[in-house]
Order: C-alpha cells, then structure tokens, then sequence
C-alpha cells in the first residue's frame, strides 16, 4: 500500500493539475455493470452455488468485483482474470510480458496486489515462470478460485449486489 502511495506521488509530482484526480484514490459508489446484460433472477440464483458460472459472465463478475472492492480485495478477481488471459495469449514473447507482469503485480512479495498463496504455491509459481508456459499460473490461480469460492462467494450471496440481481 505505502509503495502503491509512493508511486501515485512521484507520478502527481512529474503531471500537470489536471490530472490529479485520475492518480489519487478515492472513495466512490461501487460502480454499477452495464445495464444491457444483466442477467435474469433464475441466471443470478445459479451463482449461489457456482463461482465458475458467476465469474464466467461480464455482469456477474463486473458485480462481484464491485462486491470484492467493496471489502478491499479485489486482487483475487483481478488475478483471476489476468491468469485467464494470459492462459490465452500465443505468443511466446508476449507470454513472457504478461508472466512478468503478473508475477510483479499480484505474486512476488510487497507486490501491489499480492494474493494470499501459501509459500509451496509460490515457489512452484517462480520454477513455473522460468519457462513461461500457460499452465505457469495454474496452482497460484486454483488456489485463489478456491479461496473465492469458499471466502468471498458465500459473502457476496449474502450481500446487497447479489440481492439486488435476485429480485
């Protein structure tokens, strides 16, 4: 948190005023999915017992992700999500980008938006990353599903967002 401060700061020092409040984080109303697809009651009953199916669609995960910022943490969702893409990408320089990426972002020690791997997942994680591949972040990634699903989802069914999809 202090080094993600730092790093807004020296930003804010190098830009001009106008784009102070892009940088300085701020309280805000958690931000509502497009209304377009939003999913049916009997669609949103479905993700009281499937995080898969929840985080599979755009509205589901766009609320649950509000749900998880709501309680500060969101980098599960996100690391999720970035592991699903990278699982996607082909080529091999372009894996190496986002591995690192990843690996700096949400795995190393002090990192921005470090997930909650015990020590045994991260070092397979790192052996995993010395050869990028798209199984790298395979454990890290079931780990974190596994902790969503038995922490976060059963509080977001309970919460106000999912409530308000289920009317």
């Amino acid at each position: 948190r202090a080094k993600e401060i730092k790093t807004k700061l020296g930003t804010l020092l190098q830009k001009p005023d106008s784009t102070i409040d892009f940088i300085i984080p701020y309280a805000e109303k958690p931000e509502k999915p497009p209304k377009a697809q939003k999913p049916s009651p009997e669609e949103a009953l479905q993700w009281r017992d499937s995080l898969e199916k929840l985080l599979q669609n755009p509205y589901g995960l766009a609320s649950f992700r509000s749900f998880l910022r709501s309680e500060f943490s969101e980098e599960n969702a996100e690391f999720w999500v970035a592991c699903e893409d990278y699982k996607k990408t082909k080529s091999p320089v372009k894996m190496a980008e986002k591995a690192k990426k990843i690996y700096e972002e949400f795995i190393q020690t002090e990192a921005p938006k470090e997930v909650n791997i015990d020590h045994f997942t991260k070092a397979v994680t790192m052996k995993n990353l010395v050869e990028p591949s798209p199984t790298s972040f395979d454990m890290a990634q079931k780990r974190i599903f596994a902790l969503m699903e038995k922490d976060s989802l059963p509080r977001f069914v309970r919460s106000e967002f999912y409530h308000e999809l289920i009317k």
